[in-house]
Protein backbone atom coordinates (compact mmCIF):
# COMPACT_ATOMS: atom_id res chain seq x y z
CA UNK A 1 0.00 0.00 0.00
CA UNK A 2 1.62 3.68 -1.17
CA UNK A 3 1.61 5.96 1.65
CA UNK A 4 4.49 7.99 0.95
CA UNK A 5 3.78 11.12 -1.32
CA UNK A 6 6.90 13.19 -2.77
CA UNK A 7 6.34 16.77 -4.56
CA UNK A 8 8.20 17.60 -7.48
CA UNK A 9 10.10 20.52 -7.68
CA UNK A 10 7.69 21.37 -11.14
CA UNK A 11 4.62 20.96 -8.30
CA UNK A 12 5.86 23.00 -5.54
CA UNK A 13 6.39 25.82 -8.06
CA UNK A 14 3.14 25.68 -10.16
CA UNK A 15 1.45 26.07 -6.64
CA UNK A 16 2.78 28.81 -5.59
CA UNK A 17 0.54 30.73 -8.70
CA UNK A 18 -2.73 28.71 -8.13
CA UNK A 19 -5.62 29.84 -5.65
CA UNK A 20 -4.80 28.94 -2.10
CA UNK A 21 -7.72 26.88 -2.26
CA UNK A 22 -6.75 24.59 -4.77
CA UNK A 23 -2.97 24.31 -2.76
CA UNK A 24 -5.28 23.46 0.17
CA UNK A 25 -7.24 20.50 -1.70
CA UNK A 26 -3.79 18.67 -2.97
CA UNK A 27 -2.30 19.22 0.67
CA UNK A 28 -5.59 17.58 2.23
CA UNK A 29 -4.83 14.58 -1.32
CA UNK A 30 -1.76 14.23 0.27
CA UNK A 31 -2.49 14.22 3.78
CA UNK A 32 -5.16 11.04 2.90
CA UNK A 33 -2.65 8.99 1.19
CA UNK A 34 -0.20 9.40 3.82
CA UNK A 35 -2.90 8.47 6.36
CA UNK A 36 -4.88 5.98 4.79
CA UNK A 37 -3.10 4.96 1.65
CA UNK A 38 -3.25 5.48 -2.12
CA UNK A 39 -5.98 2.84 -2.66
CA UNK A 40 -8.43 4.05 -0.25
CA UNK A 41 -8.33 7.46 -1.34
CA UNK A 42 -8.78 6.73 -4.87
CA UNK A 43 -11.94 5.25 -4.01
CA UNK A 44 -13.18 8.78 -2.88
CA UNK A 45 -15.40 10.08 -5.80
CA UNK A 46 -14.52 13.98 -4.69
CA UNK A 47 -11.30 13.16 -6.62
CA UNK A 48 -11.99 11.27 -9.60
CA UNK A 49 -8.76 9.66 -9.60
CA UNK A 50 -8.13 8.00 -12.75
CA UNK A 51 -5.59 6.90 -15.62
CA UNK A 52 -4.75 9.26 -18.23
CA UNK A 53 -4.58 7.89 -21.87
CA UNK A 54 -2.04 8.80 -25.14
CA UNK A 55 0.71 11.16 -24.26
CA UNK A 56 0.12 11.09 -20.76
CA UNK A 57 0.04 7.02 -20.15
CA UNK A 58 1.35 5.84 -16.81
CA UNK A 59 -0.01 8.73 -15.47
CA UNK A 60 -3.27 9.47 -13.37
CA UNK A 61 -4.74 12.89 -12.39
CA UNK A 62 -6.66 14.11 -9.03
CA UNK A 63 -9.78 16.70 -9.80
CA UNK A 64 -8.81 19.13 -7.33
CA UNK A 65 -11.78 20.99 -8.93
CA UNK A 66 -13.74 21.53 -12.16
CA UNK A 67 -10.68 23.27 -14.23
CA UNK A 68 -7.33 22.05 -11.96
CA UNK A 69 -5.60 18.70 -12.11
CA UNK A 70 -3.02 17.26 -9.85
CA UNK A 71 -1.02 14.99 -12.09
CA UNK A 72 0.94 12.32 -10.49
CA UNK A 73 3.35 9.21 -11.29
CA UNK A 74 3.75 6.03 -8.97
CA UNK A 75 7.31 4.94 -9.42
CA UNK A 76 8.50 1.69 -9.22
CA UNK A 77 6.84 -1.83 -8.66
CA UNK A 78 7.75 -2.58 -5.44
CA UNK A 79 8.52 1.02 -3.62
CA UNK A 80 5.49 2.66 -1.89
CA UNK A 81 6.50 6.16 -3.77
CA UNK A 82 4.18 9.01 -5.62
CA UNK A 83 5.09 11.64 -7.18
CA UNK A 84 2.85 14.48 -7.78
CA UNK A 85 4.56 15.92 -11.26
CA UNK A 86 2.64 18.49 -12.12
CA UNK A 87 -0.98 21.05 -11.22
CA UNK A 88 -2.41 22.67 -13.87
CA UNK A 89 -5.30 24.43 -15.28
CA UNK A 90 -7.16 21.52 -17.23
CA UNK A 91 -8.16 22.82 -20.41
CA UNK A 92 -11.91 21.84 -22.36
Amino acid sequence: MIHVVVLASRARKQLRGMPAFIAAKLMAWVEAVETEGLEVVRRVPGYHDEPLHGERRGQRSVRLSRAYRAIYVIRGNEIEFVSVEEVSKHDY
